[in-house]
């Protein structure tokens, strides 16, 4: 305790105890959950607050420093600042999770206070400590170059009249409600009577749980229980594809522990603010054992086993079109290269959090933020031993998950605490417990042959991929998967061998993260297509075109490639910034990529949806997770399209298990596709009965709707002369261009997504992924020792506004649409694949050293390379 201080908080005067933080004092005791924790250790800007009219992250200042100051947080806003912010950063397109909003417009305004009409420069400089993990940050300079305006002119808010139709950039519908904080993610949520659970983690990545004793834990005045393996009453294992299940909710004594994220024993208390406390009383006695950090080591044939897998491999692809080993031998030209990538971490803006509350007797009601509450519900309920349905999943907004949040990481130990306990529990990690235990991009070590003729054709492909999937198999397989489907790029490669194996290891587990494996060989080929273009005497950008698919070809897994495919004209798009970089004596490097929609590979994969009038509203029904992407949006979009309907009367509910029907993981670029579909279908049927009803929707009243859509493709290794992998494929290429002192100064992107559904939601998207793929080619790393994580928020290594370089997206309008979703394809992960290549070209072009590991050395970016 420390002592009371008086201070005022948007024009009120309150008195805090001058040892608490002021993030806490905020949100626990003043109940303004406008100001977001994204890490608690000042490095990410989520926590923005004035004080004394200066921006200032709250997560770092007890109130000792307050005494007679005022603080204003996003609440705090005159309702004309409220008003002209909400419109200029959803005019803008600068909302997707938004997590980071609230931050940015505090700081926004702290440079608009004293700088009316600030320059692009003034604006980045001003956003340098707030971090967005969506959006790149040109939308969110444009609005508050936009709200800049508003606040000089003193114009009144433009009032404008949408369709809603698809192709429209109609305006986030959750944009007002994430700009001003009153949005609610699951850490906002409170309940009479709730408690806070914690994991106790293992102390080491390797090493035989001996004994659990919690008895000094237990006797802790502020602990309700501490409950271990034993008290798990249904399975301990679970795991997000359901026939592995093999990751453990707690480790139990006499077992033996997998990474240093594992759960040991699980801490109940009254007080948020003693868990750690009490944890530290739970001793763990231990027998340590030589950790296996390396494929390599898990391989060996004394290697002790992680799981059950032989040799501790958890998957093994061989895909074989041809002999590439003789047509590579008959070749002109040969390119041989060896490519590592590291880990990554998602760095999404909210850390994971659930609360669990006892649903009648025998259920519960479990408030997520995940890419699935199906998926939830099922893990959940395996772990608990009761049907699926006595658990009831209510998505809150998630604040960014790029792959991240489709394993359990909190919704499991919720659940747990409060049905052993009959309250309402909340489990949040912190920052750096997400950071260390839940699954990351997958680190690879890959060796590329590639060859073409004296005319620059390609002639074969080899490829050897062995990648590090960690302690638990998450998604490692079909990563694995995608990683040798994708490997020789979107090119006309007729010959391939590519031999791909996921390995288990005591590091933290691999799993999805956006580009799903793509991002990882895609560096490979396109890094080794500069050589072989320089072997040929042709350009990058020439051999590229030569090779690049074309509707009718057969793609390298032998999928013909549809009518819909333009990626010669992402190419012809961006041609021009590549030549007039050349003509002005740059280095600009190009790549391209292209990217899976939905599961395929012969797997069950359906959207589903209703829409149900309901007092004169059509309600969308899907359990889409929006996890950024805007799938609320653009699933108003689409009803608006198919019913014929203005946008006021189209509601897009947010998934709830009780009211959504299983539209599948938000994945694997799928939801605008499958998830769009069936709300296209639904769509046509409501406007049938419309048209029935001679356009009154009240005659509609409790009438529901249904649509679903189901992808049919073949399994890998199918016999058939062109199986169908997916049903749709996006398309892209890019060019990054250096400055003088070899800063990425500007990024071109064309982009073949298909019919876009929202233009400028779509070029956010891009965006954003673009400077992910940027900060994955120079600044990002995830660097282990002996297992365990090297690394904290502050260091991960993450772009901020100033580093972001001008981007330009060019979307391709497709000249022969497909039909479902009205053509749109999935375009989230594919944004982040190609620049990373890209970029690499530019170094390549500049000084003539090819750099095979991630991030790259010897750049403007690496301490050792600055010039």
């Amino acid at each position: 305790m420390g002592d009371m201080v008086t201070f005022r908080v948007n024009g009120q005067t309150v008195h805090g105890d001058g040892a608490r933080k002021l993030i806490d004092f905020l949100r626990e005791e003043l109940q303004l959950t406008g100001t977001k924790n994204g890490c608690a250790a000042g490095a990410c800007g989520a926590c923005t607050v004035l004080v004394d009219g200066k921006s200032t992250r709250s997560c770092v200042f007890t109130l000792s420093k307050l005494a007679g100051k005022s603080v204003i947080t996003i609440e705090g806003l005159s309702a004309r600042e409220k008003e002209v912010y909400t419109f200029a950063f959803a005019e803008a397109g600068a909302v997707q999770c938004g997590f980071c909003i609230p931050g940015m417009v505090l700081s926004a305004k702290a440079l608009l206070d004293v700088n009316a009409n600030p320059d692009s420069a003034e604006i980045a400089a001003a956003l340098r400590a707030n971090i967005c993990r969506c959006t790149g940050y040109i939308k969110i300079k444009e609005a508050v170059h936009r709200a800049a305006e508003l606040f000089r002119t003193g114009e009144t808010i433009p009032r404008r009249v949408y369709s809603g139709a698809a192709g429209e950039d109609f305006p986030r519908v959750d944009a007002e409600a994430k700009t001003l904080g009153i949005g609610l993610y699951a850490d906002d949520l409170t309940f009479d009577g709730m408690l806070h659970a914690s994991a106790l983690r293992a102390a080491h990545p390797r090493a035989r749980v001996l004994k659990i004793d919690a008895a000094a834990a237990a006797a802790h005045p502020d602990c309700v229980a501490v409950f271990t393996a034993r008290d798990v009453p249904g399975n301990n294992k679970i795991g997000h594809l359901e026939f592995i299940s093999d990751y453990d909710v707690m480790i139990a004594e006499g077992e033996i522990t997998r990474f240093t994220g594992d759960a040991v024993a699980l801490a109940v208390c009254t007080n948020r603010a003693v868990l750690d406390e009490v944890k530290a009383l739970i001793h763990v006695e231990y027998e340590v054992l030589e950790p296996l950090t390396s494929p390599q080591a898990a391989m060996a044939e004394d290697a002790p086993l992680i799981h059950t897998k032989e040799r501790n491999i958890l998957s093994h692809e061989h895909l074989v079109r041809g002999d590439a080993g003789a047509a590579l031998a008959a070749s002109k030209y040969v390119v041989s290269k060896h490519y590592s990538v590291p880990f990554t971490e998602h760095a999404f803006m909210e850390p994971e959090c659930a609360v669990a509350c006892p649903d009648g007797t025998d259920g519960l009601v479990l408030y997520s933020g995940g890419q699935s509450i199906y998926d939830e519900r099922r893990e959940c309920a395996r772990m608990l031993g009761i049907a699926p349905e006595k658990l009831h999943v209510k998505s809150q907004l998630v604040g960014g998950g790029f792959g991240g949040k489709e394993d359990m990481s909190v919704q499991h130990h919720a659940c747990l605490a409060a049905w052993l306990l009959k309250k309402p529990v909340k489990v949040l990690l912190s920052r750096q417990e997400s950071i260390n235990l839940h699954p990351k991009r997958h680190a690879m070590e890959m060796d590329f042959t590639i060859g073409c003729d004296e005319n620059g054709k390609l002639t074969a492909l080899k490829a050897v991929i062995v990648a590090d999937t960690g302690a638990y198999a998450s998604l490692g397989g079909p990563v694995l998967q995608r990683a040798c489907t994708h490997a020789a790029g979107p090119y006309n490669f007729q010959i391939i061998d590519i031999d791909g194996t996921a390995v288990y290891t005591n590091n933290p587990p691999g799993g999805a993260f956006r580009g799903f494996g793509v991002c990882q060989s895609n560096f490979a080929v396109e890094s080794s297509l500069n050589l072989l273009a320089e072997m040929a005497g042709l350009s990058p950008w020439e051999l590229r075109y030569r090779n690049a698919v074309r509707p009718g070809d057969a793609l390298p897994n032998g999928q013909l490639a549809g009518r819909d495919v333009e990626l010669v004209a992402c190419l012809e798009a961006v041609r021009p910034a590549y030549d007039a970089a050349l003509a002005a004596g740059k280095s600009a490097g190009i790549a391209c990529a292209f990217k899976n929609s939905g599961i395929g590979v012969g797997l069950p994969d359906k959207g589903r949806c209703i829409i149900s009038v309901e007092r004169g509203i059509a309600h969308v029904r899907t359990s889409a997770a929006c996890i950024g992407q805007g799938m609320a949006t653009v699933a108003t979009q689409i009803c608006c399209q198919a019913a014929g309907l203005p946008p006021e009367k189209v509601y897009a509910e947010p998934p709830d298990t009780r009211r959504t029907p299983n539209s599948g993981t938000t994945t694997a670029s799928r939801q605008t596709v499958f998830s769009g579909e069936a709300v296209r279908q639904a769509g046509l049927k409501l406007k049938a009965a419309l048209d029935a009803a001679g356009g009154n929707l009240d005659m509609l009243e409790g009438r529901e709707f249904p649509g679903e859509y189901s992808g049919i493709t073949d399994p890998l290794g199918s016999d058939k002369p062109h199986p169908v992998s997916h049903v749709a494929y996006g398309y892209a290429a890019t060019v990054a261009i250096l400055d003088a002192e070899g800063r990425v100064e500007k990024i071109v992107a064309g982009y073949d997504c298909g019919t876009v559904i929202n233009p400028k939601s779509t070029e956010g998207q891009i965006e954003g992924g673009l400077l992910m793929g940027m900060g994955y080619a120079l600044t990002e790393d995830f660097p282990l020792s002996g297992g365990i994580p090297q690394v904290k928020y502050g260091t991960l290594g993450l772009i901020r506004a100033p580093a972001a370089p001008e981007m330009e997206v060019i979307l391709i309008k497709p000249r022969n649409p497909g039909e479902t979703s009205y053509g749109a394809k999935g375009v989230g992960e594919l944004a982040t694949i190609p620049v990373c290549p890209a970029i690499g070209g530019a170094y390549y072009m500049r000084d003539g050293k090819l750099r095979t590991r991630l991030p790259m050395e010897n750049t403007f970016y690496r301490p050792d390379s600055r010039r």
